[in-house]
């Protein structure tokens, strides 16, 4: 499949939330209806553009696997299509989980790395369900416990807690900033 891309940004080699940084500013140079291609390694950045373009408007055309990199396709949308970009309100930091965790309510983590990401070190307890899978395991979370969603950088999980939240989700916390910041008890998948 050969794919026109009217620009093409380079974020190979960059983790979460880079490539979606990279790409909320090259898309800005583009005319609404042209295309452009970024290209990424970071394997949870497929789940990171879909989900960044369902929440601004933008159309996530799809993503070839080349290799080690993947190419992911967006149109830029046009002024009556493209939605102002939301974030999840409720959030809290990582002193305020590590104290619930330490506390006697009992908590629901919600972890929405990618699972090599998850095996390498994640919280004692946390559920592992990646972000490009969160909508068909809705069933495996309780709707009606507090949930804290965390992820690498508070990205991710953004989106996840957005998701979450618009189905029906009542107490649904984004942990920010997320893993790459995280002092707390960790535990690794053997």
């Amino acid at each position: 499949m050969d794919i026109k891309a009217n620009e093409v940004l380079d974020a190979k080699g960059l983790a979460c939330p880079m490539p979606i940084v990279k790409t909320k500013k090259a898309i800005t140079n583009l005319e609404p209806g042209q295309v452009i291609e970024v290209q990424a390694t970071d394997k949870g950045s497929t789940a990171d553009i879909k989900a960044w373009a369902q929440n601004t408007g933008h159309h996530y055309l799809g993503t070839i696997e080349d290799g080690d990199v993947l190419k992911h396709y967006l149109r830029k949308a046009t002024d009556e299509e493209t939605k102002e970009e939301r974030k999840h309100e409720d959030i809290v930091d990582l002193d305020e989980l590590r104290k619930v965790i330490e506390g006697d309510e009992e908590v629901s983590i919600l972890d929405v790395r990618e699972p090599a990401e998850y095996a390498f070190g994640h919280i004692p307890g946390a559920v592992n369900i990646p972000l490009n899978e969160l909508e068909e395991r809705f069933e495996e979370l309780n709707k009606d416990k507090g949930l804290y969603v965390i992820c690498r950088t508070g990205s991710r999980s953004d989106f996840a807690a957005q998701k979450l939240a618009n189905n029906g989700f009542k107490n649904v916390k984004n942990v920010v900033p997320g893993m790459s910041s995280w002092e707390g008890k960790t535990e690794k998948d053997n």
